[in-house]
This record gives structure tokens, C-alpha cells and sequence, in this order.
């Protein structure tokens, strides 16, 4: 049986006092008696005198009455014979007037010094070390103390101090379902959680045991803290909400600790539920670190493994938990009666953004002429928290602009700086300035005359952010397969802008650095994922795997020859060099446009979709979103 933490207390308790007690006593035999050797023999002043007169003393040093001297040789000193040749004594205060005169006649060196002073001060420098010495063992102790029970490495009366910060205390959530638009799916889902928090013994009559722990996953700014909120605030319950790293602290067992109290209070304020934001944090795979079984996130994951199965009947608890990265979630918290449900949180469509929107703007002051449903149509792949961010946006420019009400091109100007940047001011050459209109007039007229492009929504050549220009298309539909047709398209705009200055300046720039890096890409994509090529046909030859929910490739070694990487590398090639002759055949059949659109961006430098299709005529019948620029 383990040992009482109290007891344990106790025992070191008494150890650290005894170690104190210990300390403190050499201190005092230490300052008491300073050192070792055998002290110097005292001999009264008449023996002193004495040997004075008999030409032993070679020389004295005076310090007030204190004397203390040498010998010319060994002599017999009282009833002790002097090892050496010091001796002690001291003068009287009356009747030694002659004794500087009997010194001097018999040739002793005499050096007198001021008398030593010994009062607290001295005392108090003597004792410093060793009070320091004392203070750490104190230190140490209260330090061991806390890590078994009791303070700052995580016991009991950290945790109540953690628990009640305002961070983590305990509340029942004002937001509703009501207040979360859009993710109808999800809510779906957890709707009978709800129902389960409110009436729990409505479940248990029929033996019926309700999901301990669920997990909400999508990609960042989704909801996911959001709807969470909102099931505690509908089955009016407490609600815990922490983050995973909150758990971890550098000392071994805090974690641990900290999760088990945090399930303990929970129980106690039952029907509760628990939220653990950014789960991936602590919950990674197990075994892959340099830790092994003793690292702290370890621990702390095992003991949200035990208290997830620790729950009882009668607790009506509920765990939910968030992460962008389900991929690197250890197995055991997805095993049925862990983490077995799991629910996926996606982007919103364009009707769900125009919800979304309404949610954010219904205590701004919108103009009438505020179209959500068009603002909707301009935010493709934009999420919840996007969304939030580009109404702020739009009420900031309009205060900055001193107007009263929020008007479309304050969410215009917001979108853009979302999407490209802050405007930026810069000196910019003519040359260099006409090279920037070729190149987003080249994207434009590829766009806008190719049949399966995305519509056009502006084109600019004023710098924003890290781009010199951009051309930004709008779907006019939301996509959920990408067709072959649409696909070539778009490599061809990407490629635009390079193969406008290919032609019409007879040379290229660093400017299509960012097009030829997303067209590379796709046409990686389209060769290697897709199957889209006749000699490598439908084999899947990606280097890596894209996280699905935050867009980045994860490392992993090569699955196939260097022969089947040299057909994808030559078929990427062949692709990207015919969109790019696709883009010179639409731009050589389309010149007196693109140089009446290449004049009019030098003169306005900002064009919106009625004022390209006055200098390109008639709109091309054409069919997600895409934003190309030059850097």
C-alpha cells in the first residue's frame, strides 16, 4: 500500500528540522572556536617583565592591554613548555608607566594597533553563511512540501487556486445554439447531448449510456470553442474550459495532478461538462518522444485516460475536446468509451457565411445598402473567426473615415486587407510600374476569356502586403470537386502575368515567384494525387500528406523509385508549359483588350469587375477561388 502523502509530510517535516537544528549548532562550535590548532599560551605580566629583562622577547604587538609577542627561544612559560615561541598577556592599567622605557632598553620590536572591536556587527557577518545555509534548507523543504500535497507543483492547494482562477472557474455559458450560425450537422450531433445533461435518468431507465467524451475537429476559427459554449449555455450546466498545455509544467506529476482535480470538482458540480482546447498538445501519440513512459506529457495524458474511464453511472459528466491535428492523437483516446465521437466542423458554404455574418453585424450600424449575402459571396474559404475578423475590419475603417453607419466599401476594403495586405507606399518607377500593369493585365485577360476561370472580381497595381498587385477572382458557385477543365484554366491565369511580359516586353521578372510556386504545386497535385496525366495515369506518387484541416505536408519518406519521381517531375513540366501556352494563345488573341486594360490600370490603378468588363467587352460565359499576384 502507498505511503500517506500526509504522513510523508510529517516525516519530512521533522528530517528538514533536524537538519536546521544541526546546522545550526556547527555554526555556533564553528564561530565559538575558530580553528584547530592549539591556542597560544597566556602568562602574567610579571613573568612577562621578566623575560623582557632577561633579553627573551624579540618582539610584541600591542592591542590596548592585549599583549601578544615572540621569544628569542624555547622557554619554560608557567608550568606548559611553549611549543613555539608566541606568547599572551596582558598590561595593567597603572603602575606600567616604565614599561615602553624597559622595552626600548632591551631592543624589543614593538608594533601597536588599534584595539579589534567585537559587537554585533562582527557576530552578524560570522552568522551570514550559515543563516543562508539555513534559508535554503527551509526553502527546500517548503518546495518538497508543496510538490507532495500542498502548493506550487501542483497539489491541492495549487490546483484550488488554479481552479478558481477567473480563467478556469466553473460557469453556465450565456451563448445558446442560437447564437452559432451555420455547422447545423454538428449541432445535430451534440442536440441530444443536451437532452442527456437535462434529464439523465430519462437514459439510464433504458440502460442507455451517453458518449463521455467528444471530439470536435476542423479546421482553425470553425466553432469548435464556440459550439462547445453553447451546449453547456442550452443544458444550462457548469462549464470547465482549459487548455491542454495549461497541463504541462516542467515538474514531473503537475499535469497529472491537475487533470485529476480539475475531473474531481467536475463530478462534484455533475451534470457539468469539461472543454480541453487544443487536445493535440498533450494528447500526441505516446512511445515518439524522447520522454519515454516518465515524460510529463505522458503522464498527464494517462491520467486523462484514467479519469475518462473512472466515471461512474450516476456522474453526468461530459468531456468534449478540440484540435486542428486528429491525426496525431494517440489511439486510446479515441477508443469507444473515450474520445468515440467525433465530430467535424467544416467551412462554412456561402448561405452559412451570410448567417454567420448576420450574427456579427446585428449591433452594427449597417447602411441599407449593405448586402450580406453579396458580402458572403466575396469571402469564399473564409471561417467563422475570418468572418468576425472582416466585420471589426469594416467598423474600424468606417470610424477611421469619421462616418456614422458601415457602408459595402468599408467590407470591401476590409476584404482586401484581410486577403492582401495593408496598403503600402512605395516608390515605384514608371518602368517598373508599367511592368506591374502588363502582369496583372495578363492574369486579367486569361481570366476573364477562358471559359472554365473563375469570374473576376478586381484587379489592382497598388502594393499590398508582400504583393506588388493582385488579381482576385470570386466563385460564383461554392466547389467541391475541382473538374480537369477548370483546373487547366486556372494553371493557364496563374501563368498569365509571366507570359503578358514574355510578350509584350520580350522578357520576364521575378514577379511570377509567387504564380510559379501555386501553379507548381497544383499541377504536382493534378499529376501525382489526381491522376490527371496519361503517362503516369491514377497512381498516387505525392511526396507527402497534407494535414486536412491546417494545409501543411507532413514528412515522409518516398514510397516509390526514382524512375516514377522523373515521369512526375517531366509530366509536371509538360502541364505547366502547355497553360502557359494556353495563356500566350488567349493574350495573342485578345491584344487590343489587354493594351486598352493595360492603359486604363495605369491611370486608375484599381479596377473592379464593371470597369474590366468596359475595357474587355462582353463577359466570357464562365463558371474555388482564386487570388493571384505578383511579389
Amino acid at each position: 500500500m502507498a505511503d500517506d502523502p500526509q504522513q510523508n509530510r510529517i516525516r519530512l517535516g521533522w528530517t528538514m528540522v533536524a537538519g536546521l537544528i544541526a546546522v545550526t549548532v556547527l555554526g555556533y562550535l564553528l564561530l565559538a572556536h575558530p580553528g584547530s590548532q592549539q591556542p597560544t599560551p597566556a602568562i602574567p605580566y610579571t613573568t612577562f617583565r621578566q623575560l623582557v629583562t632577561d633579553n627573551r622577547v624579540a618582539s610584541i604587538e600591542l592591542r590596548g592591554p592585549r599583549v601578544s609577542g615572540q621569544l628569542v627561544s624555547p622557554q619554560r612559560l608557567g608550568q606548559a613548555q611553549q611549543p613555539g615561541k608566541a606568547f599572551t598577556s596582558r598590561v595593567p592599567s597603572f603602575g606600567n608607566d616604565d614599561l615602553m622605557a624597559l622595552l626600548e632598553a632591551h631592543h624589543v620590536s614593538v608594533d601597536v594597533k588599534p584595539e579589534s572591536e567585537t559587537g554585533m556587527g562582527t557576530i552578524l557577518i560570522g552568522l551570514l553563511p550559515w543563516l543562508l545555509l539555513m534559508a535554503f534548507f527551509y526553502w527546500a523543504w517548503r518546495s518538497a512540501s508543496r510538490g507532495m500535497g500542498g502548493g506550487r507543483l501542483g497539489g491541492p492547494g495549487e490546483l484550488n487556486r488554479f481552479l478558481q482562477s477567473p480563467t478556469h472557474q466553473a460557469e453556465v455559458p450565456k451563448v445558446t445554439f442560437e447564437d452559432v450560425a451555420g455547422q447545423e450537422g454538428a449541432k445535430r450531433e451534440i442536440t441530444e447531448l443536451v437532452d442527456y445533461l437535462r434529464d439523465p435518468d430519462r437514459f439510464r431507465r433504458l440502460g442507455a449510456e451517453i458518449p463521455r467524451g467528444v471530439l470536435l475537429m476542423g479546421p482553425p476559427g470553425t466553432g469548435k470553442t464556440l459550439l462547445a459554449r453553447a451546449l453547456a449555455g442550452q443544458a444550462d450546466v457548469p462549464f470547465y474550459s482549459i487548455s491542454a498545455s495549461e497541463f504541462i509544467e516542467v515538474y514531473v506529476g503537475v499535469g497529472a495532478s491537475r487533470v485529476r482535480h480539475l475531473f474531481e470538482q467536475a463530478k462534484k458540480d455533475a451534470p457539468a461538462i469539461i472543454f480541453i482546447d487544443e487536445l493535440d498538445s498533450v494528447g500526441r501519440t505516446r512511445g515518439t518522444g524522447l520522454g519515454g513512459g516518465h515524460d510529463e506529457r505522458e503522464q498527464t495524458l494517462n491520467q486523462i485516460l484514467a479519469e475518462m474511464d473512472g466515471f461512474s453511472g450516476h456522474e453526468a459528466v461530459i468531456v468534449l475536446a478540440a484540435t486542428n491535428r486528429p491525426d496525431v492523437l494517440d489511439p486510446a483516446l479515441l477508443r469507444p468509451g473515450r474520445f468515440d465521437r467525433h465530430v467535424t466542423l467544416d467551412l462554412p458554404d456561402r448561405s452559412e457565411r451570410a448567417a454567420i455574418l448576420a450574427v456579427h453585424t446585428r449591433k452594427l450600424p449597417l447602411t441599407t445598402e449593405v448586402d450580406l449575402k453579396t458580402v458572403a459571396a466575396g469571402t469564399p474559404g473564409f471561417s467563422g473567426a475570418d468572418l468576425k475578423n472582416l466585420a471589426n475590419e469594416a467598423a474600424i475603417n468606417a470610424v477611421r473615415e469619421g462616418r456614422q453607419h458601415i457602408e459595402p466599401r468599408d467590407f470591401d476594403e476590409a476584404r482586401d486587407k484581410l486577403l492582401l495586405g495593408t496598403v503600402r507606399t512605395l516608390a515605384i518607377q514608371p518602368e517598373e510600374r508599367h511592368r506591374l500593369a502588363v502582369h496583372e493585365s495578363g492574369h486579367t485577360v486569361a481570366a476573364y476569356f477562358l471559359p472554365h476561370a473563375d469570374p473576376l472580381y478586381k484587379v489592382t497595381i497598388i502594393p499590398r502586403g508582400r504583393a506588388l498587385g493582385g488579381t482576385q477572382q470570386l466563385p460564383e458557385e461554392e466547389r467541391h470537386t475541382l473538374p480537369e477543365e477548370y483546373l487547366r484554366d486556372r494553371l493557364a491565369v496563374m501563368l498569365g502575368g509571366r507570359a503578358a511580359e514574355k510578350e509584350l516586353l520580350g522578357s520576364i521578372s521575378s514577379g511570377a515567384d509567387d504564380d510559379i510556386k501555386q501553379a507548381s504545386t497544383l499541377a504536382r497535385a493534378m499529376i501525382s494525387r489526381w491522376g490527371m496525366s496519361e503517362e503516369v495515369g491514377p497512381v498516387d506518387l505525392r511526396d507527402s500528406d497534407e494535414h486536412p484541416f491546417l494545409g501543411r505536408e507532413i514528412a515522409q519518406p518516398r514510397r516509390f523509385s526514382e524512375r516514377s519521381a522523373e515521369t512526375v517531375d517531366k509530366a509536371v513540366r509538360e502541364l505547366l508549359i502547355e497553360a502557359e501556352q494556353k495563356a500566350l494563345d488567349t493574350l495573342r488573341a485578345h491584344l487590343q483588350q489587354l493594351d486598352a486594360l493595360i492603359r486604363r490600370l495605369e491611370q486608375q490603378e484599381t479596377l473592379d469587375r464593371r470597369g474590366i468588363e468596359a475595357c474587355l467587352g462582353a463577359p466570357a460565359a464562365t463558371p474555388a477561388s482564386g487570388t493571384t499576384g505578383i511579389q
